[in-house]
């Protein structure tokens, strides 16, 4: 299928690994120009330049920090200099910690806010009104189903991704009268990094095999099995496109059917 992705300009905060990486392969991969941003300047030049070997094509990259105060007016500059313009945001950004309620303070709460709210919030503010100039203007973030369905031990995640649906649906209403489209993608467990990380942990304290702790994990996803990062970038990539042309303010789920709620 032609999703209409040729020489569209896709910006992805976090395309330096994960879910956004693998987004800015599927868009490279389609014809669009693509700049991927991160914190680390290393991680961005690895990732340019698998993302060159298995596309073809190379990313333009821009080290930035999204919970800096200034880091939606530096990604604003970016664009402005790189391409005059923005088609798509993709903003594959925050995480979550484990930890218990009682042991979180203010402090914790702020920083994490930060992380997984605020970074969304200062970069579409920012490059709003140069996808109100775009072509079929769309902005995409990436969620986490347990904004639909937390997950005990992870509260502050919790309560920032449905933070998130709510960002989302205001957005769709608000910048739809400037024809800009608001959508949000919830991944449930994803075989990232982070969770190649948490699982190894896991398996050592437990001395146990990687694989077995996935086993563990997988078990109440009715799938039965994580999501490769590509299965979710499928879908971020198809509503960064002009085919999801009358799709906003939604948060779809790719969870493998973990998360059990109707809405």
């Amino acid at each position: 299928m032609d999703l209409r992705l040729e020489n569209r300009r896709v910006l992805v905060v976090g395309g330096s690994d994960g879910i956004g990486r693998a987004t800015a392969e599927l868009l490279l991969s389609d014809g669009a120009r693509v700049a991927i941003a991160s914190r680390s300047a290393e991680n961005l030049a690895a990732a340019a330049d698998e993302l060159t070997s298995a596309t073809g094509k190379r990313p333009d990259t821009l080290v930035l920090d999204a919970t800096e105060a200034s880091s939606g007016d530096a990604a604003a500059a970016f664009v402005r200099d790189r391409w005059g313009g923005l088609d798509a945001l993709v903003m594959a950004v925050g995480g979550s910690v484990r930890a218990d309620f009682a042991s979180l303070d203010d402090a914790d709460w702020l920083r994490n806010y930060e992380f997984n709210v605020l970074s969304v919030v200062r970069v579409i503010r920012a490059l709003a009104p140069l996808l109100a100039a775009g072509s079929a203007p769309s902005i995409v973030v990436l969620g986490a189903a347990a904004a639909k369905m937390p997950y005990a031990h992870q509260i502050m995640s919790n309560v920032h991704k449905a933070g998130l649906l709510g960002l989302v649906k205001t957005l769709g209403l608000e910048l739809g009268e400037a024809g800009i489209r608001v959508n949000a993608v919830a991944p449930g467990r994803t075989r990232t990094s982070l969770w190649i990380k948490r699982a190894t942990g896991i398996a050592a304290e437990r001395g146990i095999d990687l694989e077995s702790v996935f086993a563990e994990f997988s078990a109440e996803i009715p799938l039965k099995r994580f999501a490769e990062p590509e299965e979710v970038a499928v879908m971020a990539t198809w509503l960064s496109s002009p085919l999801a042309s009358y799709v906003t303010g939604q948060t779809i789920n790719v969870d493998g059917g973990i998360a059990r709620g109707l809405l």
